[in-house]
């Protein structure tokens, strides 16, 4: 069940800024939710009594601080007015910790694949399944160096960091998946977790399924309410209907309708364009 909290910002960093997309962490005080909180859950947040509620990953918690950590790039007008916050305001509501938490066991030789903000949500992952004893291979992409994050943070917990960019700025030029096939075609890996934009979730899925490897994704699915009752975030997976908020955000990637996912996740497109032009965003 989740815990409804009203909290302060007690840390703000601006992680990358590029061509138009800006990455923003926020550091937040929140002493309930740093006690619960495990990798791959989530937070539903509100700035206001008449604003929507978006779902961010917890990236990282400190029960002894009394704080969770997000990360989030500047895309709706959510985004945008967060991102405007400074240190000391507060936030109208968090929820959570909400959805499964991944699941961290021994697994043996484990890969992860992170694109764009996607990183932020591995890199948890990474940490946890690095401390019990796994072979942690982190593949990190982005458009460019510029907005690269994290990249510090997830050698420390990996035995080997590899890097894409879409224009060559640094690591190899090309994508996370030609980096992943090339890591599958040399020897076997027990496991790919994967979290990034809808089409490099769904390549991932196709190159670990000529391979016979597991794979795992975290669902960016629209959310609503986030707890299970409005239906916004459901998905087809296995010709089942699923909601990302509670019977995700994780899925076999071979059994997610990818078409049907990538249809409505642009759904609002146009609408979420509208209301950030009147509020000059």
């Amino acid at each position: 069940m989740g815990l409804l909290t009203k909290m302060k910002i007690i840390k703000k960093e601006k992680l990358a800024q590029n061509s138009g997309i800006v990455i923003i962490k926020l550091e937040i005080s929140s002493p309930l939710l740093s006690q619960k909180a495990k990798p791959g859950q989530f937070v539903a947040l509100m700035l206001s009594e008449q604003g929507e509620r978006i779902p961010l990953t917890i990236v990282n918690s400190d029960p002894v601080k009394g704080t969770i950590t997000l990360i989030l790039q500047e895309v709706g007008l959510t985004t945008k007015l967060l991102a405007k916050l400074d240190v000391g305001d507060s936030l109208y509501s968090l929820t959570g910790p909400l959805g499964h938490a991944t699941e961290i066991k021994n697994y043996g030789k484990v890969i992860l694949v992170g694109g764009g903000v996607g990183i932020a949500e591995i890199y948890p992952v990474a940490k946890a399944l690095k401390k019990i004893g796994n072979q942690v291979i982190a593949i990190l992409g982005a458009r460019t160096k510029e907005i690269l994050i994290l990249e510090k943070e997830l050698k420390e917990v990996s035995d080997q960091l590899l890097i894409a960019t879409d224009d060559g700025s640094y690591g190899r030029k090309g994508f996370t998946t030609d980096i992943l096939d090339e890591l599958l075609k040399k020897e076997k890996y027990d496991l790919v977790y994967a979290v990034g934009p809808i089409p490099m979730m769904r390549k991932v899925a196709g190159v670990t399924k000529n391979y016979n490897v597991k794979t795992i994704v975290s669902l960016n699915a629209l959310m609503v309410d986030a707890t299970g009752m409005c239906g916004g975030c459901r998905v087809n997976v296995a010709g089942e209907t699923k909601f990302s908020c509670v019977d995700g955000p994780e899925f076999d990637a071979a059994l997610v309708d990818w078409d049907t996912l990538d249809k409505r996740n642009k759904v609002y497109l146009e609408q979420e364009k509208h209301i950030c032009k009147l509020h000059n965003l």
